[in-house]
């Protein structure tokens, strides 16, 4: 599978950034809360897999390599731009931001680079089970505002089109054995409850920023169900996934869910459509947003 960078830009509406999700503020965060994430995230990605660039002998790994990266560019690009939006709308989005990038630039100082490129695989592990929610199951995302359910697909199907290659590095410049695994699984772990009271704590305090919204409880209840439902929640819905990472054979391509990337082609072609407004208008609409706020 090749990763192939697309240079896409969306209409977000600034207005809606704090509700545009079909169930609500609750949800909408939980969402927000995830893109808070990725501009710090994707470059940590991005230099855990570089730090292995020169030890990659084949040409078609080195070409996903270079699709890999390429890709989490343009996603970090855009989560730039959507984080904007939240912090326009009175949200501490570059506060949360420039926090997560402390810890991320601590561990590149003090970590060996195989426990980071470890990190980036369990994440990208992560991304993958959430990406690969959002493609199969329509409810997870439809009947959203249409510029965010755009950009939330876009970045599914990207996510799982090159959900192996840092897993690939990883089998390539690491040694084989009870070591390798331990430290994948081991990681695995650790980043498992790291990234979760992340995301939690940066919900929370997105919810905090935005208490000004009403339906407390009913907005409770749509987030406690979304994410813990027995039937349709997000947990019991990635668990299988998550315990398959354990085994030790272990491939990402697995659970082989290619078939959603035929649906790259007409996303890009609606999304030219849709977009309308040139970048250069769209962030000039922002800042008549901000002005009349």
């Amino acid at each position: 599978m090749m990763p192939v960078r697309r240079d896409v830009r969306f209409n977000l509406p600034p207005e809606r950034a704090c509700d545009w999700h079909a169930q609500g503020p609750y949800v909408t965060h939980f969402f927000n809360a995830l893109s808070l994430l990725f501009p710090a995230g994707e470059r940590f990605f991005m230099d855990s897999v570089r730090n292995y660039r020169d030890r990659i002998d084949d040409p078609e790994l080195k070409k996903q390599v270079l699709g890999f990266i390429g890709q989490e560019a343009m996603h970090t690009r855009e989560h730039i731009e959507y984080n904007d939006l939240l912090q326009e709308a009175g949200l501490p989005a570059h506060k949360l931001d420039k926090r997560l990038w402390a810890v991320l630039n601590f561990f590149r100082k003090v970590l060996p680079d195989s426990y980071q490129l470890a990190i980036t695989v369990c994440l990208e592990h992560y991304t993958a089970m959430l990406a690969n929610l959002l493609l199969e199951d329509a409810t997870r995302i439809g009947g959203s505002v249409e510029g965010y359910t755009q950009m939330w697909t876009w970045h599914a199907l990207e996510e799982t089109e090159h959900k192996a290659v840092s897993y690939d590095v990883w089998n390539t410049v690491l040694k084989p054995g009870l070591g390798r695994y331990l430290l994948r699984t081991g990681t695995m772990l650790a980043t498992t409850v790291t990234f979760w009271l992340i995301v939690f704590d940066f919900h929370v305090r997105l919810l905090i920023a935005d208490r000004k919204r009403g339906g407390h409880l009913r907005g409770m209840w749509r987030i406690v169900k979304y994410l813990y439902g027995p039937r349709h929640g997000v947990f019991p819905r990635i668990a299988g996934e998550w315990l398959s990472f354990f085994r030790p054979g272990f491939h990402p391509w697995d659970y082989d869910n290619r078939a959603q990337l035929a649906r790259i082609d007409g996303l890009v072609a609606a999304i030219d459509a849709a977009n309308a407004i040139t970048p250069s208008a769209r962030k000039a609409t922002r800042r008549g947003v901000q002005a009349s706020a």
